[in-house]
């Protein structure tokens, strides 16, 4: 893209210190939650962030919302650094970003209304007088597919899809630039899903929102994003369009996740296995390639060395020394079926086929 990214994240990290001692502690370590993590997200975009449970992409939202302070790095809105602002210049920021928590159970007060939760943050940003915002509430509230007389209901009497559509009601209360969706609709049975995932969608093209969307769950981002970061231990391995990642991923991780993604089918899986081992633990990151302890593809300078995250097409970023060489990859066809696989697959099917003409 042309214009120059609305959101950008340089290098940041956050490290939690782990110390010993009862009289005087002492450090002894640190959980390397966020490890030197880059992007950047453009005005009307959908960037989702994605890696399985444990990798730092909910601590990267709320470094990037600037919730917690990173141990390093810098964050800029429109070319204004977020993490060294204070005070009156941070508050105006902060309408500007605004965020969709996971949990619609915890991220609403039980004892406020749906009205008052929604019209707190215009208050606290000061826009309007009481009449004027619960006119705002009304609005957003139809926005959001509820209706008005919900206004004066509390959390409890609601679903958890309706929570999180007063959740997002609120986020958009101060008219935001810039929403972070921390997992919005992975705590919600599937059909709600759909419905919350619409509703993100048609409320980015009414109101020209930019989304960070975190997820684990790769057939809603396949939905929603435009361009997809895959994260792994801390740091971003892989960043590419969504229909180039897809199609042809060049991060043996990336592979990894794209394989583990249900079929009717399990054996087309484009000739990848599923993962073998647990996340390593951010306290002790292997030397070299994050990723290799669990890598089908590593080799002895995997160990020795760190891959760092390079351009291998337009637009298509990848940490790994052999993001070139690595075989084409088909998670949707049967071709990449392991040999043995293909046969027994044949074979059932001539089988199924004798039994119909019988």
């Amino acid at each position: 893209m042309s214009e120059a990214p609305l959101l950008r994240a340089d290098g940041i990290a956050k490290h939690y210190p782990v110390k010993k001692g009862l009289v005087i502690a002492r450090q002894v370590g640190a959980v390397r939650a966020v490890d030197g993590v880059s992007f950047s997200l453009h005005r009307g975009e959908t960037l989702a962030l994605v890696g399985e449970s444990g990798c730092g992409k909910s601590t990267t939202a709320r470094l990037v919302m600037r919730l917690i302070e990173p141990s390093a790095g810098r964050v800029h809105f429109k070319g204004e650094d977020v993490t060294a602002v204070t005070g009156a210049k941070l508050r105006a920021l902060r309408r500007r970003l605004q965020i969709v928590f996971q949990d619609p159970y915890a991220s609403l007060n039980p004892r406020l209304t749906v009205a008052d939760a929604i019209s707190e943050p215009m208050a606290v940003h000061g826009l309007g007088d009481a009449a004027s915002r619960r006119a705002r509430v009304e609005e957003l509230l139809r926005l959001t597919g509820l209706r008005p007389f919900h206004a004066n209901r509390f959390p409890h009497e609601f679903s958890g899809g309706q929570r999180q559509r007063i959740g997002i009601a609120r986020a958009l209360s101060v008219e935001p630039e810039v929403v972070v969706c921390d997992e919005p609709v992975s705590a919600l049975d599937v059909s709600i899903q759909a419905q919350v995932v619409n509703l993100l969608r048609d409320l980015q093209q009414r109101l020209g929102l930019s989304y960070l969307f975190i997820a684990h769950d790769l057939a809603v981002v396949k939905h929603v994003a435009d361009r997809v970061a895959v994260m792994y231990l801390g740091r971003i391995v892989e960043v590419a369009p969504k229909h180039a990642l897809f199609a042809d991923p060049r991060h043996p991780y990336t592979r990894a996740l794209l394989a583990a993604i249900p079929r009717p089918d399990p054996a087309r899986r484009g000739g990848v296995r599923p993962l073998a081992g647990d996340l390593p633990s951010p306290m002790a990151i292997p030397p070299g390639c994050r990723f290799h302890t669990r890598c089908p593809h590593a080799q002895p300078v995997c160990r020795e060395s760190d891959p760092p995250l390079r351009e291998i097409a337009p637009g298509h970023t990848s940490a790994c020394h052999f993001a070139e060489d690595l075989p084409r990859f088909n998670a949707e066809a049967g071709a990449g079926v392991p040999p043995m696989a293909a046969r027994r697959l044949a074979a059932y099917a001539a089988a199924r086929a004798s039994r119909a003409s019988a």
